[in-house]
C-alpha cells in the first residue's frame, strides 16, 4: 500500500515594528524562516489587509507587537478583536542592535522570533473599559496639576522682580490669598512696568484658578469611577482613590493577562531581584516596573504602618527575625501581611472586574516569570 505525505500546515508567527503613519510586518514561520514583508497604513482599511495578508500565509500562531501602549494600540485592539494572539513585545536591547544594526524590517523580524522563542509573554491592556477612562482622566489631572504648580512658581518669581509697592503689596500672602488678589488686579493701560507685571500677575492667577477648576471636576470623576471600577479595592485601609487608580492603570481592563500577585508585584517594581554570585545569596531592589504604582504601595503601607494594628504587628513581628524596618517596608511593598497560601488583598481587589472565563491565552510555561509569593528575600 503506498501512502501519500501530506504537506505540513504552515504556522506563521507576525512581528510588527509600529510607527505613527505606517506599520511594518515580518511573518516567519514555524522554523524560523521568512514568508514576507509587508508595510501596511495605521488605519482601519490597513489593519484589515494586514490581517487578511497574515492568513494568506499559514495558520496564524501569535502577533508579536511593538507598542502596543503607544503607536501599536489601534492594532492591538484591532486584532485582539478578531481573536488573534497578540503579545507586547519591547523594543530590542541595545546589544542586539549593536550586532544587528537597526531597520524597521530588522525590528519586525526581532518581534517575532522573541514571540517564537518564548521571551515575549506579556499580553498587552484592553484599553476598552473603565481601566481606560481612568488613565485618560489620571494623565489629563497632572498635566493640570504640574501647570498649576508652574503657574504659582512663576507668580512668585515674578513679584521678586516686580515694582516695589506692587511687591509690598503682596508680599508674604498665603498661596491661595495671593491668587485671589493677583486675579482681582487692574492693570488698566499699559503704560508702566507696574502695569505690565499686574497685568502678568492677573493672567498668572486667572490661570492658577482654571486650573483648579479643571482639578476638582477631574478628581471628582475619578473617584466615582474609581469607586464603581474596584470597590474592594477602595474599601482597604490606607488605599485613596489616587492609589486604587494607580493600582487599576497598571492592571489595565484585562487583568486576568496578569496570571498571579507575583506578575503583578513584578509589573510594580516591588518584588525583589536576585543578584547572587557564586556562594553569595542576596537579592536587590527592583528598579523597574511602574514607579508610579510603586509609589502608590509605598504611601499604603507608611498608612497602615501608622494607624492599621495588624499591619503593625507584622512590623514588630519581623523586626524581632531581624528584619531591619526598611527592609519589612519592602516585604509589605510586595506582599500585605497574611497567610502565605492566600492572595494578598491588594490583588484580588484589583483582579476583582477581571471578566468571568479570561484567562492568559499562552501555556503557563511561557508566562510565570514571577517569584513566588510568600518567598520575600529582603
Amino acid at each position: 500500500m503506498t501512502t501519500m505525505a501530506h504537506p505540513a500546515v504552515t504556522r506563521v508567527t507576525v512581528g510588527v515594528d509600529t510607527h505613527g503613519d505606517v506599520h511594518l510586518a515580518h511573518a516567519g514561520d514555524q522554523l524560523g524562516r521568512r514568508l514576507d514583508t509587508v508595510i501596511v497604513p495605521t488605519t482601519p482599511s490597513g489593519y484589515r489587509g494586514l490581517l487578511a495578508w497574515a492568513r494568506g500565509l499559514g495558520e496564524l500562531d501569535a502577533w508579536g507587537v511593538e507598542g502596543t501602549g503607544a503607536y501599536g494600540v489601534g492594532l492591538a485592539r484591532f486584532l485582539r478583536g478578531h481573536g488573534q494572539v497578540v503579545v507586547a513585545v519591547n523594543r530590542p536591547d541595545r546589544a542586539a542592535r549593536r550586532r544587528r544594526g537597526k531597520s524597521d524590517p530588522v525590528d519586525a523580524e526581532a518581534a517575532a522570533r522573541t514571540v517564537q522563542a518564548g521571551q515575549a509573554t506579556a499580553l498587552p491592556k484592553a484599553g476598552t473599559g473603565q481601566v481606560e477612562m481612568l488613565r485618560s482622566l489620571r494623565m489629563a489631572r497632572a498635566s493640570a496639576m504640574k501647570a498649576r504648580t508652574q503657574a504659582i512658581n512663576a507668580i512668585k518669581a515674578l513679584l521678586v522682580t516686580a515694582p516695589v509697592d506692587l511687591r509690598e503689596q503682596l508680599r508674604g500672602l498665603p498661596a491661595a490669598q495671593l491668587v485671589r488678589c493677583a486675579a482681582a488686579l487692574e492693570p488698566g493701560r499699559l503704560t508702566s512696568p507696574t502695569a505690565a507685571a499686574m497685568l502678568a500677575l492677573r493672567t498668572l492667577a486667572c490661570r492658577y484658578q482654571a486650573l483648579s477648576a479643571e482639578i476638582t471636576t477631574l478628581t471628582t470623576e475619578l473617584k466615582r469611577l474609581t469607586a464603581t471600577a474596584a470597590a474592594p479595592l477602595v474599601a482597604l485601609f490606607g488605599v485613596g482613590s489616587d492609589s486604587a487608580g494607580a493600582l487599576l492603570v497598571a492592571a489595565g481592563d484585562n487583568p486576568g493577562r496578569l496570571r498571579s500577585e507575583a506578575t503583578f508585584s513584578m509589573l510594580c517594581g516591588s518584588s525583589p531581584i536576585e543578584a547572587s554570585s557564586g556562594t553569595t545569596i542576596r537579592y536587590r531592589l527592583n528598579r523597574g516596573g511602574d514607579r508610579q504604582v510603586n509609589a502608590a504601595l509605598y504611601r499604603i503601607v507608611l498608612v497602615r504602618l501608622r494607624y492599621d494594628p495588624a499591619t503593625r504587628a507584622y512590623m514588630a513581628r519581623r523586626i524581632t527575625q531581624g528584619k531591619s524596618k526598611r527592609e519589612v517596608i519592602r516585604c509589605l511593598n510586595a506582599t500585605w501581611p497574611g497567610g502565605s497560601s492566600q492572595p494578598s488583598a491588594r490583588w484580588s481587589a484589583c483582579a476583582a472586574h477581571v471578566p468571568e472565563g479570561s484567562r492568559h491565552p499562552l501555556p503557563p510555561a511561557q508566562r510565570d516569570h514571577g517569584w513566588r509569593r510568600g518567598q520575600c528575600q529582603w
